[in-house]
């Protein structure tokens, strides 16, 4: 589904202009959008694969590819080679420190899918995996990891482990009898979204350290309020005694989230660059 693309491709764009003041060489920014759709199409192919039979037992997510048989699973794993491929490429395409960060980001991609059957941790693992697009668009540019980009890095894995943890809340009794392991599965729903609230409360605070190190301006600024007031509305929305708007909350508010604070920080980067 590329609308989930939305949650992170944003963030390894603002990566990549930022590491390049702006002036990405195209072809760097090509394969930086190869490099990102090859990583997050084959996390998302290789999670359908694992969790094949677990998505056949939820009524929720049988409709889904695999469990109706629309696709058999030696397709979805050419889809998830194919897409690796791409990945790996891109990285050869790059610089070397991108080459050398491939087993973390293959770490990444292959351990997200077994966590939640060890560990209710999976909201975290999760969200470092996505904190590999905006790091890995810095170091497409620069070839090192700077200080700058890991509260980026940092504020985007709070932002999606926070919006699981709320996504996680209509699955509480079907993962309990399935033996998996979310926050709201193990603590319960009231205090699962406690943990979102508290989650998503950081990522303000990263995302004002990360504009302080890159010397962002005004419109950056605002960027940070406009995405700090939409966490606010999406943990507003949901309560432990009113889960029916669970997937707007943590899918839909969270797209619109990416890409306005995308928007504002190219419009403060290019003001800033011409000024």
């Amino acid at each position: 589904m590329f609308s989930h693309s939305l949650f992170s491709l944003p963030f390894a764009l603002i990566g990549l202009l930022v590491a390049a003041n702006g002036r990405p060489h195209p072809a760097t920014a090509v394969w930086v959008v190869v490099g990102f759709m090859g990583g997050r199409n084959s996390a998302n192919a290789l999670n359908r694969i694992v969790d094949k039979a677990i998505d056949g037992r939820n009524p929720r997510t049988a409709s889904r590819h695999l469990p109706a048989e629309t696709i058999s699973t030696g397709e979805a794993w050419v889809v998830t080679g194919f897409f690796l491929g791409l990945m790996i490429l891109a990285a050869f395409m790059l610089n070397r420190t991108c080459v050398y960060l491939l087993p973390v980001g293959g770490l990444l991609i292959g351990s997200y899918s077994f966590m939640k059957r060890f560990s209710s941790t999976s909201h975290l693992v999760l969200g470092a995996a996505c904190a590999a697009a905006p790091i890995g668009g810095w170091v497409a540019v620069t070839g090192r990891v700077d200080p700058a980009v890991l509260l980026l890095g940092t504020a985007n894995a709070l932002w999606v482990a926070g919006f699981d943890v709320i996504y996680a809340t209509q699955d509480v009794e079907f993962d309990r009898r399935e033996g998996l392991y979310s926050i709201p599965a193990v603590y319960g729903v009231a205090r699962g979204l406690t943990v979102a609230r508290f989650i998503h409360g950081i990522v303000p605070v990263l995302l004002i350290g990360f504009g302080v190190l890159i010397h962002g301006g005004a419109l950056y600024y605002a960027g940070v309020i406009a995405a700090a007031a939409l966490l606010a509305y999406q943990n507003g929305m949901v309560s432990a005694a009113n889960l029916r708007r669970v997937t707007i909350a943590s899918y839909s508010v969270n797209q619109v989230l990416s890409v306005v604070f995308f928007l504002f920080v190219v419009l403060d980067l290019y003001l800033r660059v011409r000024g």
